[in-house]
């Protein structure tokens, strides 16, 4: 995720990529290749980033926020902290911290590869209006980026974050019912995919409800109609909805947000 954000930031004429500095573990060639690519300094440890930066991502597993930010915290005064770390919490990066720094945790998903991501980002109690007016800018150079209150990030998780891999799994059913009644399936997955991306730009251009958009689709008596009963009649809508509920509180059993 970090060097799909670095690519984007550099292509939406944010930044260059020598303006750039990232450490990385040793054994992480690939990706200390990447951003040696880039023209951005490289390290092995995170000192020196934070002292040569006044932006800095957290992109690292959650489990080891705590002892990195612990590893930078003479260096955090007057620093803005960008964190994208799942289920990471404001307080728990706020007290690793200088109380100096400023925090802003976001919620990014993994259509950022493509930059068509949809993030959305919680200001932390020191971040002031252009921490935030940043922050945007930056994500949607990879996408979308809105700003929502802390609580709603379990369910925005089950939702944008986790909501990819059940938009995969209904692009691999399209293609293999249409594999099922004859179509190539290389030609199966472009149409199924290319019909997603359509529908979802469609949705959001129009500003008009699914529903809408979902009846103009459907004749009386016609194919679509009979598609969709059988969709109806396997509990298609309540599998999807199911999924959010089920991830988020999976996320709250995660975070300690019962």
């Amino acid at each position: 995720m970090a060097q799909a954000m670095a690519k984007g930031f550099i292509s939406a004429g944010l930044t260059k990529g020598d303006n750039m500095v990232a450490s990385f573990h040793p054994s992480d060639q690939p990706n200390i290749e990447a951003f040696k690519s880039f023209g951005a300094k490289t390290f092995v440890e995170n000192l020196p980033v934070v002292k040569q930066s006044e932006v800095v991502f957290i992109s690292v597993k959650p489990s080891t926020v705590p002892s990195v930010l612990g590893n930078v915290q003479p260096a955090s005064d007057g620093k803005l902290f960008i964190s994208i770390a799942m289920g990471v919490t404001l307080a728990e990066l706020e007290k690793s911290l200088s109380t100096k720094a400023r925090v802003v945790r976001v919620m990014p998903n993994i259509p950022a590869l493509a930059r068509s991501g949809a993030s959305v980002y919680v200001r932390g109690k020191g971040a002031t209006t252009e921490d935030c007016t940043l922050t945007q800018a930056l994500f949607e150079a990879i996408g979308t980026c809105e700003e929502v209150p802390e609580n709603l990030i379990d369910p925005i998780t089950a939702l944008s974050g986790s909501g990819p891999a059940y938009v995969f799994v209904l692009i691999e059913a399209l293609a293999d019912g249409a594999v099922r009644m004859g179509l190539p399936r290389d030609l199966a997955y472009r149409l199924a995919s290319q019909t997603v991306l359509g529908s979802g730009k469609l949705v959001r251009e129009s500003g008009r409800h699914p529903g809408q958009l979902k009846d103009d689709v459907t004749s009386p008596g016609g194919s679509t109609a009979a598609g969709l009963a059988f969709l109806e009649q396997n509990a298609f809508r309540h599998a999807v909805a199911g999924a959010v509920e089920a991830a988020t509180l999976r996320c709250r059993e995660v975070s300690g947000n019962k």
